[in-house]
């Protein structure tokens, strides 16, 4: 099964006919690779790409980081800024609904952060591409569905363009550019409604842009 990523794709996901998976995914609490991931870093500005409901970018506004947070549904970034102003973060967080394939920032970050984020692109292409607005010095954190080749995940499989290995994302980062701090593979239990549990197996690469 393939999925095209496109925005007809998010909207629907993130609208009415998604129900109860929308709205328990809209109140997620961060990634727990986040707070690890950034502990030791100053906060500055930051991007993250494929925003969803905002709980990374919240996350991270709280911690004194300036965020431009992106997404391609207004569905999503809707859920995203409410959750913001309800926790006092709406003036740290710039809200960009944009398609990743095509959009540019204009700008570079101290970081550039992404989450399970699926766009109409070829998985590794994007990483290359939102690695490109880490400024120098910077930061690129990306989380991802870890290819295994059987089911795992939010109770289905991913479809196999939406996971990744760590040996795929290291490749597109070339050492004379980047320093890779973190490259691993974990597999981590998540609650789910009705007191079920489901395992993520997740790819996580954090790495520093050269000066």
């Amino acid at each position: 099964m393939t999925h095209s990523f496109d925005k007809d794709y998010w909207q629907q996901h993130w609208q009415q006919t998604h129900g109860d998976k929308a709205g328990s995914m809209a109140g997620n609490p961060p990634n727990p690779y986040l707070a690890q991931e950034t502990a030791g870093l100053a906060p500055g500005t930051a991007l993250d790409a494929g925003c969803g409901a905002g709980a990374e970018a919240i996350w991270l506004a709280s911690h004194g980081w300036k965020l431009t947070a992106a997404d391609i549904s207004a569905d999503a970034l809707a859920r995203a800024a409410d959750r913001a102003t309800a926790g006092g973060q709406a003036e740290s967080i710039r809200w960009v609904e944009a398609d990743l394939t095509v959009w540019e920032p204009g700008m570079r970050f101290d970081l550039v952060t992404t989450h399970y984020a699926h766009p109409a692109m070829p998985q590794l292409a994007f990483y290359q591409r939102i690695s490109d607005w880490v400024a120098p010095g910077g930061t690129l954190l990306i989380v991802g569905h870890l290819h295994t080749g059987h089911g795992h995940g939010h109770g289905h499989q991913h479809p196999a363009e939406a996971t990744v290995t760590l040996a795929d994302i290291t490749a597109v980062l070339n050492t004379a550019d980047w320093k890779i701090v973190t490259a691993e593979e974990h597999r981590r239990p998540v609650p789910r409604p009705g007191g079920q549990t489901v395992s993520l197996h997740d790819v996580v690469v954090r790495a520093t842009r050269r000066p």
